[in-house]
């Protein structure tokens, strides 16, 4: 391709002010095991930094339709990898039409953008924040992207009221359990108890588990996949009496995603705290 003059005629790099100094952050990859890494940004941060557009051939020419950087927040469905949807577009020209007769670098700047949304990669849907050079050419376009990774800052809830509930199995069993708070932050620890008001099942065993409960689509599209992401046992055997068991979940160590409530009306994520009773001969579940 490229004998016949078809071939990529030049390279493109995206260079970042301040790359060095920027914090890092790793977002988990499709396949859900590897992590890319990528510049983190905020909320109304700038973006700056410059493109370098480099001739693979010394003394070979760049005809071109002009040259675009965007930045682009966007939403992809595994489901539906066709239509893409874009729900922040920003596009700065670099260079008007014209013919490149050497390498050559463009200063860019995105000033004080929002991102309302956190990068987030799910099991049906991710949600990226990137840069797109494209090189306009007659025939095929010179593309190239480069990903940021995006945090949203949240203040503390004015009000955190505790999350009380009774449930139980009429005359066999009655129980009551109490957490400290409604909502936590990624790094919080979820504090709690259980109370056995009344025990008239052989128990075998109790556990408790963080479900992460993804809902993607709209209509007849809607897909929900459900993730266990940790799972702790608090008790074995059957209580005596009106026995209290103490919960303690560190949740610093799950890389915990923040709740995501209609996020571009595409997707939402929640966290559940799934309580599990286990007797002889059924399994009990209570979840909030």
């Amino acid at each position: 391709m490229s004998f016949f003059g078809f071939g990529q005629s030049a390279d493109i790099d995206i260079i970042l002010d301040g790359a060095e100094a920027r914090k890092i952050a790793e977002v988990r990859t499709e396949e859900g095991r590897l992590k890319e890494r990528h510049p983190l940004y905020y909320d109304g941060e700038s973006i700056s930094g410059k493109v370098n557009v480099t001739l693979r051939k010394p003394g070979s020419r760049l005809e071109h339709q002009g040259i675009k950087i965007e930045f682009i927040g966007q939403v992809e469905l595994y489901y539906d990898r066709g239509n893409h949807h874009e729900f922040q577009s920003l596009v700065k020209e670099l260079a008007r039409p014209g013919e490149m007769a050497h390498s050559m670098s463009f200063n860019f700047e995105f000033v004080n953008v929002e991102k309302h949304y956190e990068s987030y990669t799910g099991a049906n849907v991710k949600l990226r924040y990137f840069l797109r050079v494209t090189v306009i050419k007659r025939l095929s376009d010179l593309v190239k992207e480069t990903d940021i990774a995006v945090h949203t800052l949240s203040s503390y809830p004015d009000v955190n009221s505790s999350i009380k509930m009774e449930v139980g199995i009429e005359d066999c069993l009655h129980i009551e359990f109490e957490y400290n708070k409604s909502k936590y932050h990624l790094k919080d620890v979820i504090v709690g108890k259980i109370y056995f008001l009344l025990v008239r099942i052989k128990i075998k065993h109790m556990e408790i588990a963080i479900i992460k409960k993804e809902t993607t689509g709209a209509g007849p599209n809607v897909f929900t996949e459900n993730e266990t992401i940790a799972k702790y046992a608090i008790m074995d055997g059957a209580p005596v009496g009106r026995e209290s068991i103490p919960i303690r979940v560190c949740l610093s160590g799950y890389g915990l995603t923040p709740t995501m409530r209609d996020i571009a009306k595409k997707f939402l994520v929640r966290y559940f705290l799934n309580l599990v009773l286990v007797d002889e001969e059924e399994i009990f579940q209570a979840t909030v």
